[in-house]
C-alpha cells in the first residue's frame, strides 16, 4: 500500500483564487501563456511559466527562468496571494465537467513508493520534461505541479470525501470557463481542508 501524508499548502488567499487560477504549465507554450497571463499579475504562470516576464529570447530551460520563477513565488507570498497553511491537510477536490464529476484527495505521496514502483508509472515523462521540472523544483523550493494517482476505490475514503463534501463549505468553488480541467492547487475547483485527528 502506497503511503500518503498530509501536508502544509501554500494556497491562494480565496478572493484571488480565480486570478491565480490556471492552465498547466504542459499544455500553454511561452507565447501562450504571455496571452494568458496579460494583465493579471496573480496569474499562477508567473511561476509555472516565469520566461513570460523575461525577454521572449530567453530559452525556457535557462537558469535566469527558474530564479524568476523564485522570485515570482517570493513576491506572490510577499503580496499575501498565497499563504501557507498553519496545519497539516488532506485537501478535498471536486472537478465538473459536463455533468459528470470526480472527487479527491491532494495529499503528499512517497517518492521511494514511486521508485520501487509501489504507485504503478502509466506513463514514460521525457528526460528534458522531468529534468525541467527538477530545477524548477530545486530552485523554487516548492512542487508547482500536479502528479495525478489513481487508487482502487476504498468504500471508507469514499464515504468520509463525500461526507465532507456534502457537509462543509468550500474554500474555493470556482467556475472557470475556457480553463482545462486539471487540478493544480491554485486551480482547485472546489477545495475543502480536511484536517487529520
Amino acid at each position: 500500500m502506497s503511503i500518503i501524508k498530509p501536508f502544509k499548502a501554500l494556497r491562494p488567499q480565496a478572493q484571488y483564487a480565480k486570478q491565480v487560477a490556471s492552465k498547466p504549465y504542459d499544455v500553454l507554450s511561452s507565447a501562450e501563456a504571455r496571452i494568458e497571463a496579460q494583465g493579471n499579475p496573480n496569474s499562477f504562470l508567473h511561476i509555472t511559466k516565469s520566461e513570460i516576464d523575461l525577454p521572449d529570447t530567453t530559452d525556457v530551460h535557462d537558469d535566469e527562468v527558474y530564479k524568476k520563477a523564485k522570485e515570482n513565488l517570493r513576491a506572490f507570498i510577499k503580496r499575501d496571494i498565497l499563504f501557507r497553511e498553519n496545519k497539516d491537510c488532506y485537501y478535498i477536490y471536486q472537478l465538473v465537467m459536463n455533468g459528470h464529476s470526480q472527487s479527491g484527495l491532494v495529499c503528499v505521496s512517497s517518492m521511494d513508493d514511486y521508485e520501487n514502483d509501489v504507485i504503478k508509472k502509466h506513463e514514460f515523462t521525457r528526460p528534458e520534461k522531468e529534468l525541467d521540472r527538477i530545477n524548477h523544483i530545486k530552485t523554487t523550493g516548492a512542487q508547482t505541479g500536479n502528479v495525478f494517482l489513481a487508487y482502487r476505490n476504498v468504500d471508507a475514503l469514499d464515504e468520509l470525501i463525500n461526507k465532507w463534501l456534502s457537509t462543509k463549505n468550500p474554500v474555493y468553488n470556482l467556475f472557470l470557463r475556457n480553463r482545462f480541467p486539471i487540478l493544480i492547487l491554485p486551480m482547485v475547483i472546489i477545495v475543502l481542508p480536511l484536517l487529520p485527528k
